[in-house]
């Protein structure tokens, strides 16, 4: 076994280099312990058959099965592109209230149906272009963004009976010192005095320094939480003596380096930078794999066509602490780094209970994606720990595993036989090799959970077809499309009872207030990456007279924070009686144009066939252009938007595939 057990007489829980700390049991600072957040990563989620979705919201979100996180941080949709698509908001326009778009109720719902005492927060990537009067700014009018948070707050109540926790204020943006007052106010006005505000989810600066120079600022603000601190903090954030969380950290391919990353900041957060809670970016990977930060998920769920999902193992490396631990809980002062590489936190809810984790990761397989990581060594090594006062009546821990590297070598949470400590014996030693991961604790709850394989992984079909039929859509957005700028809603068509009463409509009319560099136009994409021959064909209606405008589109080669910059075959028609091909989204590569019989208020039938070097259109079934030349991209998603940000409709989607 890779652990032994010895006997020793020092007085306290520590390590036997380490001089021990004996005036008692000591606690530091209250455990939040660690958490996952969920954007526009989650889309293809909802869209899994069952039994397959809720067996990967129990590997997210049971207790004492899978990863069994504490935390869940949502995305207040804000019509905006926010790294992998948007989200829509509650309130696309300002007299507009809507508390089911989307799909982050529904996570949070099926996250709570899980473990009712899931922690819940809310921040802001975007906003509603209504609330900046013209401005790309979400301080403009203090008041109706503070009205505008809090109402989300009050919807995911009234609506939902979710309780928002936490709320935040401008991911990875510009914080307003006043705003941030303004809300507090208006949450305890709203009688939502227990919910708390994090700030600034971006640096620890100038965050900290503000809150030090502003008492009222001081006093409304209960977490200060930053982004990828690479295990770290700085005096000013010490010195407000407020909770110190690492609220985004991670966003690493979740292959065993990934995994290695999350042991190793899960652990080193505190012990070098006193945060009690970090925060995954993201929950789950599912997304098309190559929009930005492919696989960046605690597990991979990515093809609900399929019903193929794989829990990776930063899944099991959550559970060694999230299984053996609770908000709530304390860490002792006796953490710390091990002589030779590694690192070791231990925990206790007051009562009795102990857990300690263990962590041993390499340089070479912990590196997250950011922040750099200053090189170091992990060796071989002995660790002997001591317990004292009530810990030395433990009579034994539970003994969890985790071994990553080689597969001939590798383990994910395995449980050992226990360790026993026989009267009078207050100490054990363990063997250490590096990238090993241990958990020792009193808790006897522990589960690796698991569920029968799930099916084989399958491509998107070739043959694909929405006619968005749906009466009652329980999600607002159709399966597998997922929006990279827009919002593309079911819609019921009042003013058509034939054909198109339902269909699917692009439903902003204004620029959102963005995180990221959105498109000048709209755009939805859906298929295989990897399609290269295809044809792509969807009736279309422009609601625009004389300005509007939508395409079809293939072979589309980027998508999320890179959108704007995406190239393809867009074949694009007017309500001023013109059609365009271009090579690239934002119209500048004209490939063809010219004159057709188009006008608003009425619907086309637009089909678009991409075979080798060369592309062709027709519209109403009518050839319009013919063997225009494509030499790039190669290959590339299916995809339908609109010129600008305008009303229009789509229905009866179809493409096929050849290769």
């Amino acid at each position: 076994m890779p652990w032994q057990s010895k006997l020793k007489s020092d007085t306290c829980i520590t390590r036997k280099e380490k001089k021990p700390n004996c005036q008692g049991l000591h606690y530091k600072s209250p455990c939040d312990v660690q958490a996952s957040e969920s954007m526009a990563t989650s889309r293809l989620l909802v869209n899994y058959p069952e039994p397959y979705r809720s067996q990967i919201l129990d590997y997210l979100f049971k207790p004492n099965f899978g990863a069994s996180l504490h935390i869940l941080k949502v995305e207040i949709g804000g019509d905006g592109q926010t790294t992998d698509g948007t989200e829509p908001s509650h309130m696309h326009y300002a007299l507009d209230e809507n508390y089911f778009r989307g799909y982050e109720w529904w996570l949070m719902k099926e996250a709570k149906k899980r473990n009712p005492n899931i922690t819940l927060m809310g921040l802001p990537w975007s906003f509603p272009g209504w609330l900046g009067k013209g401005f790309n700014w979400p301080y403009v009018n203090l008041q109706l963004t503070a009205y505008y948070v809090v109402s989300w707050i009050v919807g995911a109540k009234y609506y939902h009976d979710l309780d928002i926790d936490y709320i935040g204020i401008w991911n990875e943006r510009t914080f307003d010192s006043d705003y941030i007052k303004v809300l507090r106010r208006m949450l305890n006005y709203q009688g939502l005095q227990q919910v708390k505000i994090i700030a600034s989810d971006n640096l620890w600066e100038p965050i900290a320094a503000s809150m030090l120079l502003d008492p009222e600022l001081l006093k409304v603000i209960d977490v200060i939480g930053a982004h990828y601190p690479g295990t770290h903090t700085v005096k000013d954030a010490r010195l407000t003596e407020k909770k110190l969380w690492s609220s985004e950290d991670f966003s690493t391919l979740n292959n065993d380096v990934g995994a290695g990353c999350w042991a190793r900041v899960l652990n080193q957060n505190y012990i070098n930078g006193y945060m009690t809670s970090t925060i995954a970016w993201n929950l789950v990977a599912s997304y098309y794999e190559q929009l930005p930060y492919g696989r960046c998920g605690l597990m991979t769920a990515q093809e609900p066509w399929s019903g193929h999902y794989v829990v990776e193992s930063p899944i099991w490396i959550s559970a060694h602490t999230t299984q053996f631990t609770q908000p709530g809980w304390y860490y002792l002062k006796t953490v710390g780094h091990l002589e030779k590489g590694g690192s070791y936190v231990a925990l206790t809810d007051g009562l009795g209970n102990l857990t300690i984790i263990i962590e041993t990761m390499s340089h070479k397989h912990s590196k997250c994606i950011r922040p750099f990581l200053p090189y170091f060594n992990v060796s071989r090594q002995y660790a002997t720990f001591i317990l004292k006062g009530s810990f030395s009546e433990i009579p034994g821990l539970q003994v969890w595993y985790t071994k990553l590297g080689k597969p001939s070598e590798r383990f994910l949470f395995k449980q050992l036989d226990s360790l026993w400590l026989p009267n009078g014996s207050d100490s054990f030693t363990l063997e250490l090799q590096a990238d090993e991961l241990f958990t020792l604790t009193t808790l006897t709850t522990g589960t690796k959970g698991s569920y029968p394989l799930p099916p084989k992984s399958q491509p998107f079909p070739r043959i694909y077809k929405d006619d968005f039929n749906v009466d009652y859509p329980f999600f607002t957005e159709a399966p597998n499309f997922a929006d990279q700028t827009g919002v593309f809603e079911y819609f019921t068509n009042m003013e058509d009872p034939g054909e198109h009463r339902f269909t699917l409509r692009q439903v902003l009319n204004q620029r959102p207030i963005t995180w990221a560099a959105d498109a000048y136009n709209t755009i939805s994409v859906i298929g295989d990456y990897k399609w290269s021959n295809v044809t792509i064909k969807c009736d279309v209606y422009i609601e625009t007279p004389q300005t509007g405008g939508v395409f079809i589109a293939g072979r589309v080669n980027k998508g999320g924070i890179l959108i704007r910059s995406a190239r393809g075959v867009f074949f694009w028609i007017f309500a001023n009686g013109t059609y365009r091909v271009t090579g690239d989204l934002a119209g500048w590569m004209i490939y063809a144009l010219g004159q057709a019989d188009i006008r608003a208020k009425k619907w086309y039938t637009l089909t678009l066939t991409i075979k080798g070097h060369f592309s062709s259109g027709m519209l109403n079934g009518k050839p319009l252009w013919t063997n225009v030349p494509v030499n790039f991209p190669k290959n590339g998603w299916a995809a339908i938007g609109t010129h600008f940000f305008e009303f229009a409709q789509f229905d009866n989607f179809y493409v096929e595939a050849m290769g």
